[in-house]
């Protein structure tokens, strides 16, 4: 635990961009007929969007082809960035041009090399929330309806 006042507004969207742009690998969690499922994936973020690939077949591809919704979760316990969002699949050749090696060269890993079909989604967030410790649970929304605040 820690004694540092919370964060303002401006200072927890630096924090996040900065956390969006600099991490790898983040928590997605689907709700499917099983349940929900947690896995972690890597990720590039565009600055709008995050990218994701899992296999097609996998519960995560089938729970995000059935239903979009998801819930992205980064950062430890004590810095965590959660995400709910919109996940739309992406086909190889709806990607723009040099997002695939740009993918495989932030994540290091490039599925179009692997033998079993991966599927890309891509993951618009709807809300984002952000804190450190419980005095940040006030004012921990970053995002609302798709829009960042401040």
């Amino acid at each position: 635990m820690t004694d540092a006042p919370p964060r303002d507004l401006d200072e927890r969207l630096r924090d996040t961009r900065a956390r969006l742009e600099s991490d790898v690998d983040l928590w997605v969690a689907t709700q499917g007929s099983t349940g929900v499922h947690l896995i972690p994936l890597s990720y590039l973020w565009d600055g709008s969007a995050f990218l994701v690939s899992t296999p097609r077949a996998s519960v995560t591809g089938r729970n995000l082809l059935a239903d979009g919704r998801v819930r992205l979760a980064l950062g430890p316990t004590r810095d965590v960035v959660l995400v709910d969002g919109a996940a739309e699949p992406v086909d190889l050749a709806d990607l723009a041009p040099g997002t695939g090696d740009a993918f495989a060269a932030k994540t290091g890993f490039d599925p179009r090399e692997l033998d079993e079909p991966y599927q890309y989604f891509r993951i618009r967030p709807r809300r984002v929330q952000a804190w450190r410790e419980a005095n940040e649970l006030r004012g921990r929304d970053l995002m609302r309806d798709g829009r960042w605040l401040g």
